[in-house]
């Protein structure tokens, strides 16, 4: 899906991955991030905000919540929205700021403490039991908790696994209900997805949920509730921004465009953000009808996978379709044509497509100093952002 991308924009990130595969400093099944460039997206995306009088809370899911790239982009963005509690331990233990809690996993109520306690701007409620959750819970802190209420996708346009909201039919009865409680303020209403991108051309669009997420805030606003924010989560980037002020968002969320791996950079290798991971594997046998076998370990479902470049003979094979009952341990390729040079085992493999890191069972490698050629591995870790083998965190 951005094997092309990453191949125009940063060629260095495909040497120094296959560099550091042919020597053993990483595994097969690793993802290979380069810190230069996820800090140069962070500064691109972080300075159009601004332009634009937009805030942004930066989501890390996409490159395994990893604490030596929460700190690059906090720099310049300096609140995450995190989406889970996992996740929210993870960053904010590397130093980041709580923007938005519960934005697409709720909170359980026994980590409210905890989390209350870092102060967060936001924390998204789906339904009333998780507000008067809030509520008690920053009772007894001694807070008033800012909270944002997510509104229900309409039928068929969310994602499986991620239902849930407030129906905009019951919105204001759930108002009114959780404007007695004593310890939250309806601060700003979310939705997921805001805002999608056409399959073929990348092109995006304002999705059904950014409709219906005006409509709830007209509703707020109707009640009383003034200076309401809007959070417009779905594939934030640089060229995003604009439309999500136009239609008046307050807040972005920007994941994959950290990575330069939103579908408009498949579509468009030249985005202003520069493609900043690779996925580096290894040939482990070849099949009696001559597709080579992948390790696997960091595939995924809605990745878009195509191709593979095997970087010793520089042939590019297609990357074998994969059925829903599939088992991530190896991944096929189409057979080399004859007189090609041939597949080995033991051969590196550089792919790019779209991932959710934390999601695998992959090394995540970090890379710095790409920019000035001079290319260093600073550390690895697991998917889930925890240090390997004695690196630093």
């Amino acid at each position: 899906m951005f094997l092309d991308t990453v191949l125009t924009r940063n060629p260095a990130l495909v040497d120094a991955a296959t560099a550091l595969h042919a020597s053993g400093a990483v595994p097969p099944d690793t993802y290979v991030l380069d810190a230069d460039a996820v800090e140069a997206n962070a500064a691109l995306l972080a300075a159009e905000a601004e332009r634009l009088g937009l805030s942004l809370w930066f989501v890390a899911k996409q490159f395994g919540r990893n604490p030596a790239l929460v700190r690059v982009v906090a720099r310049h963005i300096p609140r995450f929205a995190a989406i889970d509690p996992d996740e929210a331990r993870t960053l904010h233990a590397a130093g980041a700021g709580a923007g938005n809690l519960g934005h697409l996993v709720q909170i359980p109520r026994r980590a409210l403490p905890e989390m209350l306690a870092w102060r967060p701007e936001a924390v998204t409620v789906f339904d009333l039991a998780n507000a008067r959750a809030v509520s008690e819970a920053a009772g007894r802190l001694g807070l008033v908790q800012d909270v944002f209420v997510r509104i229900e996708a309409a039928a068929g346009s969310g994602h499986p696994g991620q239902e849930g909201g407030v129906p905009p039919a019951a919105l204001d009865g759930f108002a009114a209900a959780v404007e007695r409680l004593p310890s939250v303020r309806i601060a700003g209403v979310t939705a997921f997805p805001c805002v999608v991108c056409d399959p073929d051309t990348g092109r995006p669009a304002s999705a059904d949920g950014f409709g219906r997420a005006l409509d709830a805030r007209e509703v707020l606003t109707a009640r009383g509730h003034q200076g309401l924010g809007l959070s417009a989560p779905g594939a934030t980037s640089v060229a995003t921004l604009p439309l999500l002020a136009r239609l008046g968002a307050t807040h972005g969320e920007p994941g994959h465009a950290l990575t330069g791996t939103t579908p408009l950079h498949a579509a468009d290798p030249h985005r202003p953000e520069r493609p900043a991971y690779v996925y580096v594997t290894e040939v482990a046998h070849t099949l009696a009808d001559g597709r080579p076998a992948l390790f696997g370990g960091g595939f995924y479902a809605r990745g878009g996978v195509r191709a593979a470049l095997l970087p010793r003979t520089g042939l590019r094979l297609r990357v074998c379709d994969a059925p829903a009952e599939y088992i991530d341990y190896y991944r096929l390729l189409d057979p080399p044509a004859p007189g090609s040079g041939g597949v080995e085992v033991g051969d590196t493999a550089v792919l790019a497509f779209r991932t959710q890191i934390f999601v695998t069972r992959s090394t995540v490698a970090v890379v710095a100093g790409l920019t000035e050629g001079k290319p260093r591995l600073t550390g690895l870790y697991d998917a889930r952002g925890r240090a390997l083998g004695g690196a630093a965190s």
